[in-house]
């Protein structure tokens, strides 16, 4: 059901395994990451695994150095200092929704058929896409497509989505869809709906605050020359990361001290896209960016 990870080799690769180090998998999904980590560790190692989604429970790893922990990742260093560890040697992070999570049509992430709107990673939480489209403001729709897809035409989408509802509550895919019909371009239907889906997903998960407080606790949880590998796939989460690796920060400059001096927090090791080869086996590996930085 989980296809194969993206930048699979490069990521592990990049980690640099210490066999008797201690590694965390912030995006268990099928578990690839983690029992590829796990073939380069000794009995002294140990990988701690999360994920929020349930179907990921049936993939757990029948090992004594494996930890699977099914909340969100932002409760990183919470569950490091419930086990006892003061520091870990790396971690790696698979950002956005899986090939399965995509291929189950019931989740709603697909704009493909005629699926209810769902689009949450985890099952359990109250919001879901449907509130949104049908509860938010013309303008806090608008925002959203502007801020999450990078949508510069956002108070049109908002707008037509808002009359839509007026005569009908929009609960699949097929009426969101409908109701973008007048700005439906021919040939770039499904790059721009991608985005529309890309957006409301966003929101429902509230990826991006989450990416922000989990890249917040990387320093304080790496040892001196741990390695954090992070794969994105699209531009907001990527621009956060490169950032964050590069500034210590969210902004675009960096942090400096009371001398006016640069603080360095990451030494920037690696940026990675997939090959022809992995894109053309998996075509949705294509806008994939794997970014390496290491602690200093």
């Amino acid at each position: 059901m989980y296809h194969n990870p993206v930048l699979l080799e490069e990521s592990i690769d990049s980690l640099e395994i210490k066999k008797n180090g201690v590694y965390v998998d912030l995006t268990f999904g099928g578990g690839g990451h983690s029992k590829e980590i796990l073939k380069r560790l000794n009995k002294e190692g140990k990988i701690i695994a999360f994920d929020t989604d349930e179907d990921a429970l049936q993939n757990q790893i029948n090992d004594s150095r494996f930890i699977f922990l099914r909340q969100n990742f932002i409760y990183l260093m919470q569950n490091l200092s419930f086990f006892k560890i003061k520091k870990i040697d790396g971690l790696i992070a698979d950002l956005g929704v899986s090939s399965h999570q995509f291929d189950i049509k019931e989740r709603g992430f697909s704009y493909e058929g005629d699926n209810e709107l769902d689009m949450r990673m985890d099952v359990n939480q109250n919001i879901n896409a449907i509130k949104i489209v049908n509860t938010y403001s013309e303008q806090k729709l608008a925002d959203l497509f502007f801020y999450n897809g990078d949508l510069t035409n956002s108070r049109r989408i908002s707008k037509l989505i808002c009359d839509y509802r007026k005569n009908i509550e929009i609960k699949n895919s097929n009426q969101l869809n409908d109701s973008l019909k007048p700005i439906l371009n021919k040939g770039y239907e499904n790059k721009f709906l991608a985005r529309i889906y890309q957006s409301l997903r966003i929101e429902v998960n509230d990826e991006i605050g989450c990416l922000k407080k989990l890249l917040n606790q990387i320093p304080k949880v790496l040892k001196p020359n741990g390695i954090a590998s992070i794969i994105t796939y699209h531009s907001i989460e990527d621009r956060l990361v490169k950032r964050f690796f590069k500034n210590g920060n969210f902004n675009k400059e960096p942090e400096k001290d009371e001398f006016g001096n640069i603080k360095t927090i990451f030494k920037i090791k690696k940026f990675i896209k997939p090959n022809d080869l992995e894109i053309k086996e998996n075509p949705r590996s294509r806008s994939a960016k794997l970014r390496v930085a290491k602690l200093i």
